[in-house]
């Protein structure tokens, strides 16, 4: 078999359904290219057509693409229709008989169960007949048959519809990306669909732009008809503002009236809420002075309290000393007496060797006298002698590898504790590093914005919100408090000014309660949880201190060196610090020298430079050391701190860098002992080894030599029996002596054990105390604080009382009877001009004051004389020409109108379609791929199909069987004939699974395939 041919019907590939509408049940051809007269009937499903070359298969394809429709172009086998016809015949016939059945049937009830196609071709023209299943004639128009083709969806053009062998032939031999892509457009009718969507978007914006044009025409006469709007409108409001004037001159004169009124109200309200605050106030100056003398009887009794627990203090210090000395003790003979214990326990076990080594002798003995003789002795010295000097010579190299083992030991013990030391010192500086880096980076956004250093990014959060909620606030809040004082001298007291104020620097200050509630919702909204706010009178003066009220020294109190624009802001500092008693110091001698030895009138703290603080509490002298590092928020300019810094960052990581190098040294080093250590110690385990045997034989043959020199071998066996029962006594008299000492070192553990408890019990006791005189001595500071603030309270309200709320009841009920008697003038002056009851018949009073009115009458007045300069026409000649111009375009503007709204529905459903056209190309891609792995997957094969719509290109891959161990897919121009038939096969065969189509043709589909790839396909297909 040279050759294939492949008509399905429906979509057998994917189920087992029976041919459904549309099916092609049989066609005839009547001297048609090289048939004179063929029928074929087709099955239900797959159909196979096979022959030689040039048999007439691919006439048959030929014969549907004409009877359906296709022009002879199209293909691709002729010029013109009638170069179908066969040589020496009139005429050719193509008659076609498809399956009507079904929900899909055209039109059933005109054609039945069947319909005949026959195409009659002629030299001169051709001709289209419908039939129904009885044969009778039912159209030969055109638009009958394309309605058929399109209700099928069979186009004869759409390659996956019917491939012909030029067709097949090209796809296979192409290698272009852009020609698959055109392929693959065309058989899923995108291309068709966005030819469509252009053509339609061209035809819509050609309509906009008539419109245009059209209602362009219209504009002129809709420009007169505004401006006569607009001269009808103006001439309405003329006549309008003519009966408004007289009627503003009638409220003119009452104004006068009900402004006084008004302010008389007011002036009565203002003065029934000063004489409220009378009473209020003195509440204030009452408690506040019952607050005074309640904090002065309870700061007497705390300085008693913290007097008493600083005695305690002192005592319970003296006895934790006590206590430490008699644990010292006792350990000290607890390690003497285990050391006595240690010391009598090993003579114990050398006597009971020495035990061991004569009973062993005295047996040597006996066996010596048995078997004595010259020749024997004479061997035994010769091998005492040879035995003492291997014995020395073990000796003297042993111990000279103990001191070399010895001398390595204590290099690596060096070397390990260096490394150590090094480790610390290299952590130490990394957090050194840590430390000086966060503070950089602290300094530079200070540097960016300085009111960061007081409170971070939260307080940048806050005064957004406050801005955004001014207007609920009496007055602005002042705030935070070190973004609006600046040092007098310098950044030389920066550091000390900025301990001594410490938290106070991010206070805020409000000037009533309502207003302190709503900075708390800022802060609450800003995240700022933790706000310090200070109410404060923001009205007051800047206070003026006494020379005699603040410390007589020469060096400066904090209030001598701060600036501030506000002076609210100093006020708080002097009532809330009392930063006119606080006095700066160089150093910590001069700090020692002001705070202790000058007992100084209202000295409350002394600061230094070096970060020390000081001061007296009674008897009492403190001294705080300086924090780790120094915070320096006021100073002017961050730029020398931060190149400080960086320089001292950047020695920190070459000293750690430094360190590193030499612990990589050391480490080395002790690397290279180890394996020296053991190998000595290898050495000297078999230099002992070899020792205690040598030993061991040297004194078994000095036992043999004494035991035969002696003349009487049982008097030399009773002596050592002897020794060794003297040797038991002593042992057992030892041993009693230990047992005694173990019951002393039991009793001095014991001892030691209990003084270390008691004196842990007594150090956690005493803490309780001490944390008690500390939380005293606070609540001392705190009472004296809050004295210092009660004081200022009550001077502040006594000051309210007599300086602002009695002066201002004065002045206001002066003012009240003033109004009164204007009140009548203004009265009597407007009844001359008109009643009240005109006014009152208007309605409410509005509210306009005498300006406000003699305003409008002026612009009123001013409009007017301008308006009847302005215009001649009359206002009934005016609207006369208005509704003849809106007659004149009324019925275009409708129309145009009309057309606008049609053209943007029109516009709206392309749009639409647009987008969906977009989805579906993503979605048509997906199920390609997944069909064409479907297809490949049955011999083992993968593939992948890449779809570039912005490129214009469809790129085929796959995988083969034989490339399973590589990870790279095969372009389809490096597979062979057979493969790449194949792969065009199972690509087609996905697009075919798209398309809704009755029928399906390929010619030659198996070409350059091999017969197992032919038998394999066909089963696929069949």
């Amino acid at each position: 078999m040279d050759k294939h041919g492949d008509l399905g019907q429906s979509n057998p590939f994917n189920d087992n359904q029976r041919s459904s509408s549309g099916a092609i049940l049989k066609i005839r051809l009547e001297n048609f290219m090289c048939h004179s007269n063929l029928e074929i009937e087709f099955g239900e499903w797959v159909n196979f057509i096979t022959g030689q070359n040039g048999s007439g298969k691919s006439a048959i394809l030929t014969a549907l693409c004409v009877a359906f429709g296709c022009r002879a172009k199209g293909t691709q086998r002729a010029s013109t229709l009638k170069d179908f016809i066969k040589n020496g015949c009139s005429d050719a016939l193509v008659h076609v008989r498809m399956n009507n059945e079904g929900d899909d049937a055209f039109k059933p009830q005109v054609y039945g169960d069947t319909l005949v196609i026959e195409r009659r071709i002629s030299h001169f023209t051709s001709s289209t007949v419908l039939k129904d299943s009885q044969g009778r004639k039912i159209s030969n128009k055109k638009e009958e048959l394309r309605e058929l083709v399109e209700h099928y969806n069979i186009d004869v053009e759409n390659p996956c519809v019917i491939m012909s062998q030029d067709k097949s032939r090209e796809f296979l031999h192409s290698g272009n990306d852009k020609d698959k892509f055109k392929f693959f457009y065309k058989a899923t009718l995108l291309q068709q669909v966005d030819d469509l969507l252009l053509g339609v978007d061209t035809n819509l914006k050609a309509a906009s732009a008539l419109l245009d044009e059209l209602e362009e025409t219209i504009k002129p006469v809709e420009k007169e008809i505004t401006e006569l709007l607009g001269k009808i409108k103006t001439m309405e409001k003329f006549e309008e503002t003519c009966q408004q004037v007289q009627l503003l001159k009638n409220k003119l004169a009452w104004s006068w009236v009900y402004d006084v009124d008004r302010e008389l109200k007011e002036q009565s309200e203002k003065l029934m809420k000063l004489r409220e605050r009378v009473p209020t106030c003195q509440d204030r100056i009452d408690k506040k002075l019952g607050e005074v003398e309640s904090l002065r009887e309870k700061l007497t009794n705390k300085k008693a309290q913290v007097t008493r627990l600083m005695d305690e203090s002192t005592a319970v210090k003296r006895e934790i000393e006590c206590l430490r000395q008699s644990v010292k003790t006792a350990t000290r003979e607890k390690i003497a007496l285990e050391e006595d214990h240690r010391h009598k326990r090993n003579n114990i076990q050398k006597i009971k060797d020495r035990v061991m080594r004569l009973e062993r002798q005295i047996k040597n003995i006996d066996e010596m006298t048995m078997r004595s003789t010259q020749a024997e002795q004479s061997q035994i010295e010769e091998n005492l002698s040879q035995l003492k000097l291997e014995v020395e010579k073990v000796k003297a190299s042993l111990s000279s590898l103990k001191e070399e083992e010895k001398m390595v030991i204590e290099k690596a013990s060096a070397v390990g504790k260096e490394i150590a030391h090094i480790e610390d010192k290299i952590r130490e500086r990394e957090k050194k590093q840590r430390g000086i880096n966060t503070h950089i980076s602290d300094l530079k956004k200070h540097q960016t914005n300085k009111v960061t250093a007081f409170g971070g990014d939260k307080v940048i959060s806050l005064l957004r919100a406050i801005e955004r909620h001014h207007r609920r606030f009496k007055l602005p809040p002042i705030g935070p408090l070190g973004a609006h004082v600046t040092l007098a001298n310098g950044n030389k007291w920066a550091s000390a000014v900025d301990q001594a104020l410490g938290n106070l620097l991010n206070a805020f200050i409000v000037t009533n309660h309502e207003d302190l509630i709503t900075l708390r919702s800022c802060g609450k909204e800003a995240n700022y949880n933790n706000l310090k706010i200070i109410i404060y009178d923001f009205s007051r003066p800047r206070l003026i201190i006494p020379r005699h009220m603040v410390p007589q020294t020469e060096h400066p109190t904090i209030l001598s060196v701060l600036h501030s624009e506000n002076p609210t802001v100093l006020n708080v500092l002097v009532d809330v610090m009392g930063v006119e008693r606080q006095v700066l110091a160089e150093n910590y001698e001069a700090g020692k020298t002001v705070a202790f030895e000058r007992r100084l009138a209202h000295l409350k703290d002394v600061f230094t430079i070096d970060g020390y603080r000081m001061f007296s509490r009674g008897p009492v002298q403190t001294t705080l050391p300086p924090r780790a590092r120094r915070s320096t928020r006021l100073c002017a300019s961050f730029d020398d701190q931060i190149k400080d810094l960086e320089v001292e960052a950047s020695n920190e990581q070459s000293e750690i860098q430094e360190h590193r190098r030499q612990k990589r040294d050391a480490e080395v080093n002790l690397e290279g002992l180890e394996p020296q250590m053991r190998k000595l110690k290898r050495q000297c385990t078999q230099l002992e080894k070899d020792l205690t045997r040598k030993e061991l034989e040297l004194q078994d043959l000095k036992n043999s030599v004494a035991a035969e020199t002696k003349a009487s071998p049982t008097s030399s066996v009773d002596e050592l029996r002897l020794e060794i029962t003297t040797s038991r006594e002593e042992i057992e008299e030892k041993e009693s002596v230990l047992q005694k000492l173990q019951d002393c070192l039991t009793e001095a553990e014991s001892k030691a054990n209990e003084l270390k408890a008691a004196y842990e019990n007594f150090i956690e006791s005493a803490r309780s105390k001490i944390d008690v005189f500390e939380e005293a001595e606070n609540e001392l500071k705190e009472i004296e604080k809050e004295l210092e603030s009660a004081e200022t309270e009550k001077k502040h309200y006594e000051g309210i009382m007599k300086n602002k709320v009695l002066a201002d009841i004065q002045v206001a009920e002066a003012k009240f009877k003033e109004l009164e008697a204007k009140r009548q003038e203004s009265n009597e002056k407007a009844s001359i001009i008109c009643p009240e009851s005109e006014i009152t018949a208007l309605g409410p009073w509005d509210g306009s004051t005498p300006i406000h009115l003699t305003a409008q009458i002026n612009k009123i007045n001013h409009r007017l004389k301008r308006e009847s300069d302005k215009y001649s026409e009359s206002i009934d000649d005016l609207r006369i020409t208005l509704e003849e111009k809106e007659h004149k375009i009324g019925r275009k503007r409708k129309t145009y109108q009309s057309f606008r709204e049609k053209l943007k529905v029109c516009k709206d459903a392309v749009d639409s379609r647009w987008k969906k056209l977009q989805r579906n190309k993503h979605d048509t891609a997906s199920i390609l791929t997944w069909g064409f792995n479907k297809h490949l997957g049955k011999k083992g094969i993968s593939g992948q199909i890449k779809v570039s719509y912005e490129d214009k290109t469809l790129s085929i891959a796959v995988k083969m069987p034989q490339d399973a161990s590589s990870r790279g897919v095969r372009d389809t121009r490096g597979l062979s004939g057979g493969e790449r038939s194949f792969s065009t096969l199972g690509f087609t065969l996905a697009l075919h699974d798209m398309t809704e189509a009755p029928i399906r043709a390929m010619d030659e589909f198996d070409v350059f395939m091999d017969a197992s790839q032919q038998k394999n396909k066909l089963g696929h297909i069949g």
